[in-house]
């Protein structure tokens, strides 16, 4: 099969398109024809590599796969041969105490697809059978592949972590992100008052269209002080962090008495500064959001079949133009996801 891997780790430059031999599954496994898979900044990450992380070299990227269903292992039972499938992101032990309390990621064995095993960037793709979700023809396969870990995590991080109600506001930075495009609908169906950001005018009418009220231009306006003007200087009630330490600082001046920031990522970089006096003085509270439960995941995808909640799709590649993607979202050139795609499709 064909498949976009990297053998070491760095730049974009070290994705090659190549050939390699088709997984094979165990009796507990699915085999997935890939048929599209999301872009995630988890991917340069992983590429570029992870302090203190060893993964099995060559390794596929790729944690948003749908497909359809090419082979069954000789356990499993329920699934058919064809059927349109998206693959839950994450793998659990599914025995812990983490696990049968439905909070899956704290799961000591918890993996990524694409991270710690092999993902959705080629033609086939494995997985164990529990991760298999089946989906319907409402949405194409490109428009699935679009949601499972942007949407999965904006929900935990809002409604989970972040405990949005109805007549709060949040600020939620990168509207143009996958995951900043997820955040903003699911405030918006919280009924909550939505402030966020973008990098370009371009960026500002679709972010509305999503659901936010307020849209600031970042490279243009001082963010802090444009949200403390839209608040009446009170601050917002929930921050919903994902860059680091390039906005960190000023997010925290975003927050009311009693607010609440919770983040899930580090795309500027992983080390942050704050004065931990403002923290207890201001009683702030600051928590961390890793992907989040099979049940949220579920929870999102019937908001997605309802038409409540919807996928957003910025581009497609084909999978040989990885590179080519990649770099897009490093320059932070899209609005929504982007999508690769087996070079047949």
């Amino acid at each position: 099969m064909k498949a976009t891997l990297f053998k070491e780790h760095g730049g974009v430059d070290k994705l090659i398109y190549t050939e390699i031999e088709e997984p094979e599954v165990s009796s507990s496994e699915v085999l997935v024809k890939v048929k599209a898979c999301g872009l995630n900044h988890l991917d340069i990450w992983v590429r570029q590599g992870l302090p203190g992380i060893t993964i099995p070299l060559p390794h596929i990227l790729g944690c948003e796969i749908a497909g359809e269903i090419a082979g069954i292992g000789s356990a499993v039972e329920g699934l058919n041969i064809g059927q349109r499938v998206l693959v839950a992101p994450g793998i659990n032990c599914g025995k812990c105490e983490y696990c049968l309390n439905s909070h899956d990621s704290l799961c000591h064995e918890f993996r990524i697809m694409g991270f710690q095993v092999n993902g959705g960037y080629a033609e086939y793709a494995k997985t164990p059978a529990v991760n298999i979700i089946p989906v319907t023809d409402k949405l194409s396969f490109n428009e699935w592949a679009a949601v499972p870990l942007v949407f999965l995590t904006a929900w935990n991080m809002l409604k989970t972590r972040g405990d949005l109600t109805t007549g709060e506001a949040v600020l939620i930075h990168a509207a143009g992100s996958g995951i900043g495009s997820a955040a903003i609908q699911i405030a918006r169906l919280s009924g909550a008052d939505v402030i966020t950001t973008v990098g370009s005018d371009g960026k500002m009418e679709k972010a509305r269209e999503l659901g936010a009220d307020h849209v600031i231009n970042y490279s243009r306006e001082d963010f802090a002080e444009k949200v403390n003007e839209i608040t009446g200087g009170r601050g917002v009630d929930l921050i919903f962090e994902h860059i680091g330490p390039e906005t960190w600082e000023k997010s925290m001046l975003c927050l009311k008495r009693g607010g609440r920031i919770v983040t899930c990522g580090a795309t500027s970089g992983p080390t942050v500064n704050f004065d931990l006096r403002f923290l207890f003085a201001k009683q702030l509270s600051v928590s961390g959001c890793y992907m989040g439960s099979r049940g949220e995941l579920m929870k999102v995808m019937e908001l997605i079949e309802s038409g409540r909640l919807k996928s957003v799709l910025d581009s497609v590649f084909p999978l040989k133009d990885a590179v080519a993607a990649q770099t897009k979202m490093l320059e932070r050139k899209q609005f929504g996801k982007i999508v690769l795609v087996p070079n047949e499709a």
